[in-house]
Parts: structure tokens; C-alpha cells; sequence
């Protein structure tokens, strides 16, 4: 990171600031162009291990992406505030952001499927008391991303 004076390394504060995100955007490589997503998510931090949790429809350009090519990049932002200047190159931004890159695998185990879709309502609503039925968790293609590099940037 050029900006090392805004690198936030602590990780209470990274998650603080990807549980005030409220869309997460993956970016997928087709060997020709770039195609980026905005996704709603769910978060999860197992044995140190940063883990997001995505659905989808079962069938589209993001499956078939992620069947070929695996690897993704990603992107949380939030606490935009445009900050005003006398002249226009004096204008700047305050923002909190997470980018970094992953992989992402289809979920086929029925509990982690259940616990994934409990996350993404959780981080989305607040609350923790949702049941999902097995007919519920097969009407739609959930998505694991593995974080393997992650930065974490605050212009305050």
C-alpha cells in the first residue's frame, strides 16, 4: 500500500469496518474482460481465516465465471464523505475500504449452506434467529469466498 499513513492493520477494525459494508463487489477475469458483481454478504472469521458468504441464482455469467476460473478480486467500502475545497484539486474524500483477492468454491454441505445463508441475513438485518429449510437452501447457489490477501485502507 503506497499510503501507509492510511493502512489499517488491526483486525478488530477491519472487521468493524466490513460489518458496516453493505455491498461487496467481486471481480472475475474471463480471459478477455473484467466483470464486476455488487453483492449483498455475510462474514464469518474461522481460526484466523477471513471468510464471505454470497447467494446466487443458480445458473449465470458469475457461476459459469467461477467454474473456469476460480480467483477473484474484491472490494468493501463505506463512510463516503465528500470533503469540500476552495478549488476543485482541493476537494478530497473521507472512506473506510477492503480490497483484496480470494477464491471462490460452490457450497454443498446442507448445515454450511444453512449457516451460510444465517450470516448473510445476520450481517444484513442484525439479527440471528432466521430458519432455513432444506427446500429454501436449494432454491438458490451459495458461494464461498477464502480471502488470501487482504488490504485495509481509512482516509479519516
Amino acid at each position: 500500500m503506497r499510503r501507509k499513513d492510511r493502512e489499517i492493520t488491526e483486525p478488530a477494525k477491519i472487521r468493524e469496518i466490513i460489518e458496516a459494508s453493505h455491498c461487496c463487489r467481486l471481480g472475475f477475469y474471463d480471459g478477455k474482460e473484467v466483470y464486476i458483481v455488487p453483492l449483498s454478504f455475510g462474514y464469518e472469521e474461522e481460526e484466523g481465516r477471513r471468510i464471505f458468504y454470497f447467494h446466487s441464482a443458480k445458473e449465470g455469467r458469475k457461476i459459469d465465471l467461477i467454474s473456469a476460473a476460480p480467483s477473484v478480486g474484491f472490494e468493501l467500502d463505506t463512510n463516503y464523505e465528500l470533503v469540500e475545497g476552495e478549488l476543485a484539486c482541493n476537494h478530497t474524500a473521507r472512506f473506510q475500504s477492503v480490497i483484496g483477492t480470494g477464491r471462490v468454491s460452490f457450497v454443498d454441505a446442507v448445515e454450511e449452506r444453512k449457516a451460510a445463508l444465517k450470516s448473510i441475513m445476520r450481517h444484513n438485518t442484525g439479527r440471528d434467529d432466521w430458519e432455513f429449510s432444506d427446500a429454501m437452501t436449494e432454491a438458490v447457489r451459495i458461494l464461498r469466498l477464502d480471502v488470501t490477501e487482504l488490504s485495509c485502507k481509512e482516509h479519516p
